[in-house]
């Protein structure tokens, strides 16, 4: 678990960066100055494919997390998520902005001023289980500053993003295997596609060629 001021602060090998297909290191897309970073790990006992392609099924999160409350479907990258505790709600809209399957999802909040962005790393342990890392950018100057004015703010969403992450956890390891899955790769907020779509005619419903 990690708190720091400067989210640029980030080395290779670690949830601040990524090896793309080309084996060259670059920036993850997840980079404000002004944002405060909570990171959260823990392992849990099934495969990556296992632990990805379940956390790729947003709407069972109601069914582990004590937070989370409903997830819609809007688009491919796009997701409702209603969240609160108690009698309190917050509905918001979240992109997915990247997704590599088996490693790597990050996304942001679609809101007038969005609280936060996020992300989500999964590892192979020597155990052969998975290490999940995940990473909130929190806007102290937003809704999210409430908690992040200080430091007993900052360890409060620690604790809350770990017994969120706890509670997957014993939710998937208590499947032993996954629910569903969604396999496809995003960049920049589009669904890549593996192969290119035919061109499409000017005149509506006529054949190409």
């Amino acid at each position: 678990m990690a708190h720091e001021d400067d989210a640029r602060q980030a080395v290779p090998n670690t949830p601040g960066m990524r090896p793309d297909g080309d084996g060259v290191t670059r920036r993850r897309p997840l980079r404000e100055r002004h944002h405060v970073q909570e990171t959260v790990e823990v392992e849990v006992a099934v495969p990556v494919r296992t632990a990805y392609n379940q956390w790729t099924q947003f709407k069972t999160f109601p069914r582990f997390s004590t937070l989370v409350h409903g997830v819609e479907q809007v688009r491919p990258t796009v997701t409702t998520w209603t969240i609160g505790y108690g009698p309190l709600r917050h509905r918001f809209m979240v992109e997915i902005v990247e997704q590599d399957p088996d490693a790597y999802l990050a996304w942001r909040a679609l809101e007038q001023k969005p609280s936060h962005q996020g992300e989500v790393e999964f590892r192979a342990t020597e155990s052969g289980g998975t290490a999940i890392t995940v990473r909130l950018l929190l806007d102290p100057r937003g809704a999210a500053g409430i908690l992040t004015r200080s430091s007993r703010g900052a360890r409060l969403t620690a604790r809350l993003v770990h017994g969120e992450l706890m509670k997957f956890k014993r939710f998937i390891e208590g499947l032993g295997q996954e629910g569903g899955a969604w396999r496809g790769t995003i960049r920049n907020g589009r669904v890549q596609h593996d192969h290119p779509e035919p061109p499409r005619s000017r005149v509506a419903q006529w054949p190409v060629g």
